[in-house]
């Protein structure tokens, strides 16, 4: 058994705590915002997020998960202390680090034993160097800074900490190898690795594998709008290459653009750092450009089924979230969506199963909300699908039919199948897909 404490309770910070108390660790979660912190003591969990909330609950219950505003009480007793800060994007796109270092000189101050401070937020080449010297700047006792990046799938981020691909640790001290090695052992009994490796690489690695990922589905991306030129079916081109072993089945499934809370902010982030240091990402360059461009690759559709005019109409859109499991919002799609339909003289009303509360704080009335993905289309001109959320994969067509003003769709995530749609006598209008006509 471990204390650890975990500073900082958003996404990251509360699967990690919670999934370490699970395990038998005492932790202690730290968190400024009093009425958040307040609500998470009587058992309410800030975020949605599957399976969570069970181990949330039975841990708070058994007393291995508590929480606290007090970042003294919250470290003493610990042997590990995780910083799971934000990292946001600054106005050139480089990570802002304020948060990490003014807690990491705030450590420095009060702790008075050995204490492994771990960076578990996603942060640029050369972090620990500057924790580091944050800390050393007031600390009287000896300490060790770990690079340990999340590699957390928003909807499945339970079963990615509990039973992880790999756990990649960066440090050069034994002492504190032997501690980390410790503490992720219940974690890999099956066999999957504990890479350990420099500070410097393991940072590197988190935004090496978002910056990968993202440039594979922005590559598919490309190929659906080219395959909309050529008459290609994008499906089958994705099956033809997903079948190399070389390339993989996985993130090769096009869409209107990524978003969330790491691809966008660590490719931009990858991209400043090159920067820095006289380096020019020119591929990830390329990416953010067509990632930006994607989220509304499908307005032009939806304006040229109108003729160029969505004055009074009214779109019913389906998802919100920027994937489907999560009700994150950041960079969402929809968001994107929105803006250019109702600037463009349009009203919108949208269904999400989670992520509604998240967006009318954001926008506010900007939109209306409905209470299920039917209530939506109700005299709607159209349907526009901007998350794969599973209730919407299998819909009663009849009904959609009969609420809509006219049997038009615009698929942002292909959905549905093209046959199915025909027969339906949909307009049927997807990504790298040929036009169902109706």
């Amino acid at each position: 058994m471990k204390k650890i404490a975990v500073i900082g309770t958003g996404y990251v910070g509360l699967v990690t705590g919670t999934c370490f108390a699970e395990t038998g660790n005492q932790v202690i979660c730290v968190d400024n915002n009093a009425a958040k912190v307040e609500k998470m003591r009587n058992g309410e969990i800030p975020i949605y997020e599957p399976h969570l909330d069970v181990l949330f609950e039975r841990n708070i219950k058994a007393n291995r998960l508590v929480f606290t505003t007090d970042l003294l009480e919250g470290i003493k007793d610990a042997e590990i202390i995780f910083l799971a800060l934000p990292t946001p994007p600054g106005e050139d796109g480089s990570a802002d680090l304020s948060y990490i270092l003014g807690v990491a000189d705030e450590l420095g101050k009060i702790i008075t034993d050995y204490k492994v401070i771990v960076d578990k937020s996603t942060v640029p080449v050369g972090t620990a160097e500057k924790v580091h010297a944050a800390l050393a700047k007031n600390a009287t006792v000896d300490f060790d800074v770990v690079s340990n990046p999340e590699f957390l799938r928003e909807g499945f981020a339970v079963d990615d900490f509990m039973k992880p691909d790999r756990v990649v640790i960066g440090t050069s001290s034994e002492r504190a190898k032997k501690i980390m090695e410790q503490l992720y052992k219940p974690f890999v009994r099956q066999g999957n690795p504990v890479i350990f490796m420099d500070e410097k690489s393991a940072e590197l690695t988190k935004y090496a594998a978002n910056s990968f990922l993202a440039t594979k589905i922005t590559f598919m991306n490309e190929i659906a709008n080219f395959c909309e030129l050529v008459g290609a079916d994008v499906d089958k081109v994705r099956i033809g290459i997903g079948s190399d072993d070389r390339i993989g089945k996985r993130f090769l499934f096009p869409g209107i653009g990524y978003g969330g809370s790491c691809f966008p902010k660590d490719v931009q982030a990858l991209v400043k750092s090159g920067n820095e240091h006289n380096f020019s990402f020119e591929i990830l360059k390329s990416v953010m450009t067509v990632n930006e461009e994607q989220k509304t690759v499908i307005i032009p559709k939806i304006k040229n089924f109108f003729r160029g005019d969505l004055k009074g109409k009214k779109i019913a859109l389906w998802g919100l979230a920027f994937k489907p499991d999560t009700d994150d919002i950041r960079e969402a799609p929809a968001l994107y969506i929105i803006d250019e339909l109702v600037a463009a003289g349009a009203t919108v009303t949208a269904f999400d199963p989670e992520a509604m509360p998240n967006v009318q704080g954001v926008i506010g009335d900007k939109i209306a909300y409905a209470t299920n993905e039917y209530e939506a289309l109700e005299n709607a001109d159209a349907l526009v699908v901007c998350t794969e959320w599973g209730i919407f994969r299998n819909p009663d067509f009849d009904k959609i039919a009969q609420l809509l003003n006219d049997k038009v769709i615009f698929d942002g995530r292909n959905l549905f199948d093209l046959n199915e749609m025909n027969e339906r006598g949909f307009y049927y209008s997807s990504i790298g897909r040929s036009i169902v006509q109706k």
